[in-house]
């Protein structure tokens, strides 16, 4: 599907909630893959460019933790389901909001599953021309054990995708966390 040289260029970013404990907004890796994509592609040509906010939400794997009861009621699970959707809502509120400022016209969703999947599918239904996503930049042992979400969608995802490491300064005293 062709599209007009004047049609604004398309940029879905892969965004994730942060995974330090007590911690409940965007990864280190969205926020700087966002700032990224804003201040070396988009720049100032506001109007060239739209943002395309895709999280792909996997259930809350500490839900069971504030429960008093190892026997979840279907009102624990429905609280859960009801959790997750608020903190979906508020980590793209950010993002939105972000782009608000700088004047970037956006969209954004949520979409429920494994994130190297639903991105994927995400690049195939909404045909991005750029798919940008951040890296927690592990190394091969970590890697071994906790899979890379960015490295899957480079083999996968059929258009092309840059990925965006963390600043130094900004890694977490354990690198897995985000």
């Amino acid at each position: 599907m062709a599209r007009e040289s004047a049609e604004a260029t398309r940029i879905m970013v892969a965004v994730n909630q942060s995974s330090i404990k007590g911690y409940p907004h965007a990864s280190i890796s969205s926020r700087t893959a966002f700032e990224w994509a804003v201040t070396k592609l988009v720049r100032s040509n506001v109007t060239g460019f739209r943002l395309l906010f895709v999280h792909a939400q996997v259930p809350d794997e500490d839900a069971f933790e504030d429960m008093d009861s190892i026997y979840a009621s279907p009102e624990d699970f429905k609280n859960m389901k009801e959790r997750d959707k608020i903190r979906g809502l508020h980590l793209l509120e950010y993002f939105v909001e972000r782009s608000h400022q700088y004047g970037i016209p956006c969209e954004a969703w949520i979409r429920k599953g494994d994130p190297k999947e639903v991105i994927c599918n995400e690049v195939k239904t909404v045909h991005p021309d750029l798919l940008v996503v951040g890296s927690r930049g592990l190394g091969p042992f970590q890697r071994v054990f906790v899979g890379t979400v960015s490295e899957f969608c480079v083999k996968h995802v059929e258009c092309p995708v840059i990925t965006i490491k963390r600043r130094p300064d900004e890694i977490p005293q354990d690198p897995i966390d985000d």
